[in-house]
């Protein structure tokens, strides 16, 4: 990732990105970083804090799940809510949820105070997301896709960093990682919505009269346009197809995997290795990988390419050859990850009405939350009945295939670079 820009391009590598980037761009991507790293300083040890305060393993498992669902689940709704105030006041309506939710949770576990705190937490995880990619698709400036390899790659910074650091503050006690939290997110909020700088729109995006989204006066006639509905129709339907069957399959890392590689290797630290080294690749490669190497590509080819990776990742593991199959089949797994996530926002942002970014993006992880839940119901099922074998890597690889054929469906065009 350390390349530095060859001559005549000013944005030829991240750090030329970052200069490139507003001050409210940076402070954002600099949100994401933080918010990454107390999210998985807290989420990992959750079920533990949870446990050791004595709740049942089922409500403990019944919080976890809330607060993925809660994250996802209310995209659709938390996406129009960004396209109709706006993403300041968005951000700051996350905040406050997220530092209410910590409280919650730091003042006790009692059942109805936990299930408050988690759905605030993952509620305003939603919004924070969404009103920030919308703010970032939309810097002035510079391409949508850069923005989002950028975005990507100081999310998995946080992954890589937040559960170490969260490991070594938990033994002072859970409250002190509770405290990390909403310090960050009141110090962000602070910097995010009270300066003027983040107010200021996008010269690409000027504001419309009555507080009204930018383009916002434009979309009504698309909308009411039968046929630009039906050319929504046919975006739309394969697009969040697509979006639901990459998070069926990147599900299976958290379902199917960690069984198959504690089988294959006899390590319950198997799982481990690889997420770590799935994160280190997605930071030092993500950026490069779609500035340099497919800069030139549609996204339509980049989700087929993908997918591709996805079936030869899971391909790798019929074998069920140990350690070597395993750390094999990181690299591709993390292709697929680095090419389709992006991706697919850069499809939705393309698809989406004009002035409706943030319920676009807020559909594609509709989407997702539809394909985790999904894909972790199918990958126990398979698990069940095909157990850790190669018919269920077969089962996998088939439909990262016919993923890839449905990727044909999408329009070719590309969004326009600056």
């Amino acid at each position: 990732m350390a390349h530095g820009p060859g001559p005549g391009h000013g944005g030829a590598g991240p750090v030329n990105t970052w200069r490139q980037t507003s001050p409210t761009g940076r402070a954002l991507l600099v949100t994401v970083l933080l918010t990454g790293l107390t999210t998985f300083m807290f989420l990992p040890l959750l079920a533990v804090h949870l446990s050791s305060e004595g709740v049942p393993a089922g409500r403990t498992g019944f919080l976890v799940g809330l607060l993925a669902f809660c994250s996802q689940g209310f995209s659709l709704v938390c996406g129009l809510v960004v396209d109709r105030f706006g993403t300041r006041a968005v951000l700051a309506s996350g905040f406050g949820l997220r530092i209410a939710g910590y409280a919650l949770l730091g003042a006790g576990t009692a059942s109805a105070t936990a299930v408050a705190g988690i759905a605030a937490i993952g509620i305003g995880g939603s919004l924070l997301g969404l009103a920030v990619k919308t703010r970032l698709v939309a810097e002035d400036g510079v391409p949508a896709r850069d923005m989002l390899a950028l975005r990507s790659t100081f999310v998995n910074v946080g992954v890589i960093a937040g559960p170490a650091l969260g490991a070594l503050v938990y033994p002072l006690g859970f409250g002190w990682i509770l405290a990390a939290c909403i310090l960050s997110h009141l110090l962000l909020g602070i910097r995010l919505t009270l300066r003027p700088a983040a107010a200021a729109p996008s010269a690409a995006s000027p504001p419309q009269p009555d507080g009204a989204p930018a383009g916002a006066a434009g979309a009504a006639p698309a909308a009411a346009d039968p046929a630009a509905r039906r050319r929504a129709v046919r975006q739309w339907v394969p697009l969040c197809l697509v979006g639901v069957a990459f998070w069926a399959l990147y599900s299976q890392l958290n379902v199917i995997l960690p069984i198959s590689a504690k089988e294959m290797t006899g390590s319950t630290a198997a799982i481990s290795v690889v997420f770590t080294v799935n994160g280190l690749l997605v930071v030092l490669l993500q950026y490069t990988l779609l500035r340099h190497v497919f800069r030139q590509a549609a996204a339509r080819t980049l989700l087929v390419v993908g997918f591709l990776a996805f079936a030869a990742a899971y391909a790798l593991l019929i074998p069920l050859a140990g350690w070597s199959a395993l750390l094999a089949f990181v690299l591709p797994v993390t292709l697929a990850e680095m090419l389709i996530a992006p991706s697919l926002d850069e499809q939705a942002v393309q698809a989406g009405p004009l002035g409706r970014t943030g319920l676009a993006l807020g559909a594609m992880s509709a989407a997702g939350a539809v394909g985790s839940l999904l894909g972790s119901s199918l990958g126990g099922f398979l698990l069940q009945t095909l157990h850790t074998g190669t018919g269920i890597w077969l089962v996998i690889v088939a439909v990262s295939v016919a993923a890839a054929a449905s990727s044909l469906l999408l329009p070719k065009a590309r969004m326009q670079h600056a």
